[in-house]
């Protein structure tokens, strides 16, 4: 609490307001047109001396981390971040986890930010530089566009980029981990990373430069290249351009999803901005729950827009499921001809887009067509295993009026009665937080394992924080317990004595999450594992508490129900403000 107040006492909300809006002194209090909805009259009121503010219009209302996670579309700790950075206060849990990753972190931003203003130079050079503008003048990108978006371009040479750090004394080893350089097969050699590509920088929500991507502009393999996981950045962990588009998606109420830089960049030339990117295809949770943020929890909504071929479909197929799961109302649009949103806005126009994207079917829709692709209805087997593959996703949708109305919809889809579908998802077990089919660990409990085995600095910093009984009732407990024994013994080879202090089944399940190899990962990314698992840990707590609330209601106790309704609000307080 102490590094809250000191924040609160150094964020003057005034001064925060007024980044948002102009605001007039009237006596002790600043008023000015609400930030949050169109008004003529201004009815946006802060309170400099109770450090308030409140909106008698739309009836929004806070202190200064509640202003700047709504305007911002930021989590509570992302706010600590961005008001600890604005006024320069050290956070003590960061620094005190690991001040070597701190100041790697603050190097790897340093030089992402020169390697911009570098790739930027290029792409206004003359010879290489003049033909990577004219690629993208002919892809459509006028000079407003390419400047907004930072675009640059990297020199189709072996070690150009290298060079330039050389001569600015930067170490290669601090390149290569931000993935701005490859190590080469004899030391001291490395070469660039990113050669003869149109560069996209990719920004955080604060705007920091935290990776790249790069779109070759000749018949080069692959067509597009990212930079890898770094300590500033892990892929699949944010939207891109959402640093851009975060006020007129919220505005707007609704995200349309599209899958790469180009896409983006075309339909934000044309105007239409309540848009991010995946960077991909494959959609990740965390992403979901970013777009649900910045769209507004309440009232989330986002328009799937990937490409019109079979791989952009079955990536909206895989995820529009991952939408159901938290909560958010989704719509997919398929652009005809297959083509993908770039090439629709570039043929048809900005009019003709927007027309389309008001016939988008919904989620349901199109996950019932999809899997009607794959069988026939007509056949009994073939009508079993899509009725419950369809099912099988809707159960995890956890408002139950939602759930229930979508199983009405299904029925009418597929012509079914609706009342077996019930029957289906009444023998279904329980819907709880999803584990891997295979490993039988959760997907924050793999990645986590994952991280600490193969960084030990890591694995030193996060098992040393954590509660004596942090890990009961997970699958690997064993592990964990372990792990962190040999850490307070400042133990070596870890991972070959793991085998042996934990049941074979276990060693299996790890074995084949370290085959995976989804890379070292990153002191933030174990964090955010280890905190998805300290919440699944509350929210089956919190089931098993509201199955007591139940009985209590069936049977009239109410002094101990009042007592278990306490405790369950405590818990979703707690669970909250994770």
């Amino acid at each position: 609490m102490e590094i809250i107040d000191q924040l609160r006492q150094a964020a003057d909300i005034v001064d925060i307001a007024s980044q948002y809006t102009t605001l007039k002194r009237r006596g002790r209090k600043h008023v000015g047109l609400c930030p949050f909805h169109a008004e003529k009259d201004p009815s946006f009121t802060v309170d400099s001396e109770k450090q308030l503010f409140h909106c008698f219009g739309c009836g929004v209302g806070g202190d200064v981390f509640t202003l700047v996670m709504e305007k911002e579309n930021l989590t509570f700790p992302e706010v600590l971040n961005y008001l600890a950075e604005k006024y320069h206060i050290p956070l003590p849990q960061k620094s005190k986890l690991s001040p070597e990753l701190q100041k790697l972190e603050e190097r790897v931003y340093k030089a992402n930010e020169e390697a911009l203003a570098f790739f930027r130079r290029c792409l206004f050079q003359k010879g290489e530089g003049e033909t990577a503008l004219a690629y993208l003048k002919k892809r459509g990108l006028s000079g407003e566009t390419i400047e907004a978006l930072k675009v640059g371009y990297a020199p189709n040479s072996w070690n150009a980029l290298l060079t330039y750090f050389q001569g600015r004394r930067a170490e290669p080893a601090l390149l290569e981990k931000a993935g701005l350089v490859l190590p080469g097969q004899r030391k001291p050699e490395s070469y660039d990373r990113f050669r003869g590509r149109v560069i996209f920088p990719i920004f955080s929500l604060t705007s920091k430069v935290v990776a790249f991507g790069g779109r070759t502009i000749a018949d080069a393999d692959p067509k597009y290249l990212n930079s890898p996981d770094t300590p500033v950045y892990s892929k699949g962990k944010l939207l891109y351009g959402l640093n851009w588009t975060k006020e007129a998606v919220r505005e707007a109420g609704e995200l349309i999803l599209v899958e790469g830089y180009t896409d983006f960049a075309s339909l934000y030339q044309a105007g239409i901005r309540n848009v991010a990117a995946s960077l991909g295809t494959a959609l990740t949770p965390y992403q979901v729950d970013i777009a649900r943020r910045a769209t507004g929890p309440e009232s989330a909504r986002i328009i799937i827009n990937y490409d019109g071929d079979s791989a952009g479909r079955n990536a909206a197929f895989r995820a529009v499921p991952l939408c159901f799961e938290k909560a958010v109302q989704t719509q997919v649009l398929v652009l005809p001809e297959n083509l993908d949103p770039d090439a629709f806005i570039r043929k048809c126009g900005p009019k003709a887009y927007l027309d389309m994207a008001g016939k988008s079917v919904s989620g349901l829709k199109f996950l019932v067509d999809m899997n009607l692709r794959t069988g026939k209805m007509s056949v009994p087997e073939e009508k079993s295993r899509i009725v419950k593959s369809i099912v099988a996703e809707l159960d995890k949708i956890p408002d139950s009026i939602v759930r229930s109305e979508y199983l009405r919809q299904t029925g009418e889809y597929l012509g079914v009665d609706e009342s077996f579908l019930r029957q289906i998802v009444e023998k279904r077990p329980a819907a709880g937080p999803a584990r891997e089919e295979k490993a039988g660990l959760f997907p924050a409990e793999k990645r986590l394992l994952e991280i600490l085995l193969q960084n030990p600095e890591v694995a030193g910093q996060i098992l040393l924080q954590t509660e004596e009984n942090e890990f009961s009732g997970l699958a690997s407990e064993a592990a964990l317990r372990f792990m962190r024994d040999c850490v307070r013994a400042r133990k070596k080879n870890v991972q070959a004595e793991l085998s042996k202090a934990i049941p074979p089944q276990l060693s299996r399940w790890i074995s084949e999450a370290m085959l995976e190899r989804l890379g070292q990962g990153t002191m933030e990314e174990a964090m955010e594992n280890l905190t998805s698992l300290r919440r699944t840990q509350l929210e089956s707590l919190s089931r098993a508490l509201q199955k007591e609330i139940d009985r209590c209601q069936r049977n009239g106790e109410k002094e101990k129900l009042a007592a278990l309704l306490s405790q369950r609000q405590a818990l979703t307080r707690k669970i909250i403000s994770m």
